[in-house]
């Protein structure tokens, strides 16, 4: 099976092949003693059927060895791309930072060649010497492994600097398939002056797959090693950056979002004109769909609705939950949430089941959370509201605009980084509110009394009983809002207290309060489920060796 697939392969690799091949290819470096050297590439190319051109890929992006022995990543730079008497496109310098490599592509979309055709390309390259303490590098892939033709002859030239003298024993071909660090013997070298040159001997052949390379060792001091002005911040400049803006946020958030020290006042019922859905939002400064939830059991004990458990009957079927309006809300001056919520629930109906609200109620509940929020304002300082929206806003730009500087400068790693530390941040934005004196006040309370149900002693809790009768009612809405209503309600199951009329089950009245709790908990839990859901949506998503310097990459015909 192994060897069948491998027959494709190369019969595929081979097809490609064949749109063309490379009679004759001269490739021409001249080093500058300034750190970089211009390449002039002159292939003589046959295509045997009609194409519009060839394309050239060379790859920028590479991990080597420094001068230290450590493994660093290596970005070479390519410009003063120009390939004379031909139509081209070439990646621009955002492309070549994002994908890492550089294509030249030839040719004419509404015009097809056919026979011998030649073309000339040539390239500036920057930062691709390896710099060593014994001696300087050039290691160039003269024919990368990445063609897609066969090269049927080829020479090379390269003029060293002025006044830059070797010998042969610092000049090393490599050639075959990638990793072949034996020394080329299909080439002759010779050397005159300050200039090598090279000729591939009769029969010489080269493939895809397979490189020509070549590495000299320069005289230190010989070519100049381009540095960034900061080699740390070229590096690691990016993460200076995260930090920076990590650090402003954090500075923003002591200053407009940390709350200030309000101490802990025992309390226990809560605090005056504060209904369970605002004491849910004031105590984790957010707007959350059971917030909303708690003010049906608050509706229970005020005798304006009664709440029905349905048994929907066999085995596997879930219970259903019933809530049946029996007085309208009062016409005093209530809170504009807790009014549209009544009104919306019911819809004109005097019973709606729970059941009924899935996929269609989300949007109601989301305008309900939006009023529950704005109403909440006037616990928190405006300023801390307008520093929270431009804070917001500026995460915003970070991502869209300094994202793109990082990709440019540092690559997509950076990039991400950036991305998810402005996400993060977002998402701590959404906290970035402070509350005011009054909003402070209630704080400390609703601390207090959370505490207390979370705490309460039973003797304690027998005096609040015997001073209000109906204080598990005038309460359990506030315990479901701080998510503690079961730990609440085991309290006044160890008293004997009875469960509240206004919840009813298929065989009458829960004897226990454990039992209402746990009943009443799963019944709510459903509520919110069904409250929130949305319809889904419908689709589908069905030393040296051959090819190991820098010069990487290969080309082919289109």
């Amino acid at each position: 099976m192994l060897l069948f697939f491998g027959i494709l392969l190369g019969f595929g690799l081979s097809a490609k092949a064949q749109d063309f091949e490379v009679k004759d290819y001269e490739v021409s470096v001249r080093i500058d003693k300034e750190g970089f050297f211009d390449v002039e590439e002159n292939y003589d190319v046959f295509f045997f059927s009609q194409r519009h051109g060839i394309y050239r890929d060379i790859i920028l992006n590479y991990n080597v060895l420094g001068a230290d022995g450590k493994e660093e990543r290596r970005e070479i730079s390519l410009s003063n791309i120009d390939v004379p008497n031909h139509k081209f496109d070439a990646d621009g310098e955002f492309a070549r930072r994002l994908f890492g490599t550089a294509q030249i592509k030839i040719g004419d979309a509404n015009i097809f060649v056919e026979g011998d055709v030649n073309y000339q390309i040539n390239y500036r390259v920057k930062k691709a010497f390896l710099h060593n303490k014994e001696a300087i590098q050039f290691y160039w892939n003269l024919k990368p492994t990445g063609w897609f033709a066969d090269f049927k002859d080829m020479s090379f030239r390269v003029q060293l600097p002025e006044g830059v003298r070797i010998n042969e024993n610092n000049v090393f071909v490599y050639s075959g398939f990638f990793g072949n660090s034996a020394e080329s013997e299909a080439f002759e070298i010779t050397i005159s002056g300050n200039e090598i040159i090279g000729k591939a001997l009769p029969g010489f052949n080269s493939s895809y797959g397979e490189a020509v390379t070549l590495l000299i060792n320069l005289p230190p001091g010989s070519v100049k090693e381009i540095k960034p002005f900061w080699p740390f911040w070229s590096d690691y400049g990016w993460f200076i950056l995260i930090m920076a803006i990590v650090l402003i946020f954090y500075l923003i958030w002591r200053r407009h979002g940390k709350e200030d020290h309000t101490p802990m006042v025992i309390s226990y019922f809560p605090p005056k004109k504060i209904d369970p859905a605002m004491a849910g939002f004031l105590i984790n400064d957010k707007q959350d769909s059971m917030d909303l939830i708690s003010l049906i059991p608050y509706w229970g004990s005020q005798g304006l609705i009664q709440i029905n458990e349905i048994d929907s009957g066999g085995w596997f079927s879930k219970k259903d939950t019933e809530i049946v309006k029996l007085k309208e809300l009062p016409a005093k001056p209530l809170p504009s949430y807790e009014r549209l919520f009544f009104e919306e629930l019911f819809d004109g109906k005097s019973s709606v089941k729970i059941s009924d609200l899935k996929d269609s109620f989300y949007r109601k509940m989301n305008d309900c959370k939006s009023m529950l929020k704005k109403e909440a304002q006037v616990y928190y300082l405006e300023k801390s509201r307008k520093v929270q929206g431009l804070v917001g806003f500026g995460l915003v730009l970070t991502i869209l605009f300094i994202g793109f500087a990082f990709l440019f400068f540092w690559g997509f790693f950076a990039a991400l980084a950036l991305l998810l530390t402005s996400i993060i941040l977002l998402l701590f934005n959404f906290y970035m509110s402070k509350k005011n004196p009054k909003g402070n006040e209630i704080f400390s309370e609703l601390k207090g009394f959370r505490q207390f149900i979370r705490t309460a002693e039973e003797n304690r809790i027998k005096m609040l009983i015997r001073e209000s009768p109906n204080y598990f009612e005038d309460t359990m809405s506030y315990a479901l809002a701080f998510g503690s209503l079961e730990r609440w309600s085991d309290k006044f199951d160890a008293l004997g207290e009875r469960p509240p009329e206004w919840y009813h089950t298929p065989h009458g009245s829960y004897g226990s309060m454990n039992n209402f709790s746990k009943s009443f908990s799963r019944s709510m839990s459903n509520t919110q489920s069904n409250m929130v859901s949305q319809p889904s949506s419908s689709g589908s998503s069905g030393g040296g060796s051959s090819g190991g310097g820098f010069g990487g990459g290969g080309g082919g015909s289109w």
